[in-house]
């Protein structure tokens, strides 16, 4: 793709900012279990909530950035304390709080979001 795009993979445990083919940002990241995935695919950021609380389980999602029903890339204060350990209810989870904040502040509503396994 041309231009700028939040690629994430699955397998990988990585999202990546790249600029028109070249990286310019890697952060891990923790995804959804089987039985609460995260939907692969080409999405768009659709809403971004700085300060958001998930309404369904009550815990913070700093930074966030929807892109596909309720799913969002966001700081997850379990991710970063765990590591690994666990997964998230669909979310991509970012334990690197700098990182992800500096990625916040770049992504535009209507960013390309790609998710693959």
């Amino acid at each position: 793709m041309k231009g700028t795009v939040i690629c994430a993979s699955k397998n990988q445990r990585k999202l990546w900012m790249v600029e028109n083919g070249r990286i310019v940002l890697t952060l891990d990241a923790r995804f959804g279990s089987t039985t609460n995935p995260t939907t692969e695919g080409v999405h768009t950021v659709y809403k971004k909530d700085k300060d958001h609380i998930s309404g369904q389980f009550g815990s913070p999602m700093p930074y966030s950035m929807f892109f596909h029903a309720g799913e969002a890339i966001h700081y997850s204060s379990g991710f970063a304390r765990d590591g690994w350990n666990g997964a998230s209810h669909g979310c991509i989870n970012i334990r690197n709080m700098t990182g992800l904040k500096w990625l916040w502040n770049k992504t535009p509503i209507g960013r390309k979001v790609v998710v693959y396994k």
